[in-house]
């Protein structure tokens, strides 16, 4: 029985927070510092209701698809 891997791209709005000691920013100049664009020191929290699919694709899933090897 063949297999397929579906794929959808989503686009949602998400909240990223962090908790960080008060010298690692600058609350006098509102400078964040690092932290002025979130990165992996965030944690991200999808809005329920804020998600739609741009695009959906599928394609056939097994072992030997896409394999490169010149056997």
């Amino acid at each position: 029985m063949k297999k397929y891997k579906i794929t959808h791209l989503v686009s949602a709005d998400f909240e990223a927070t962090a908790i960080v000691n008060e010298d690692e920013i600058d609350e006098k100049t509102n400078d964040l510092k690092e932290y002025k664009k979130p990165n992996s020191k965030f944690n991200f929290t999808m809005l329920k209701g804020t998600e739609t699919i741009t695009r959906t694709y599928y394609e056939e899933h097994g072992e030997n698809i896409n394999n490169s090897s010149k056997e």
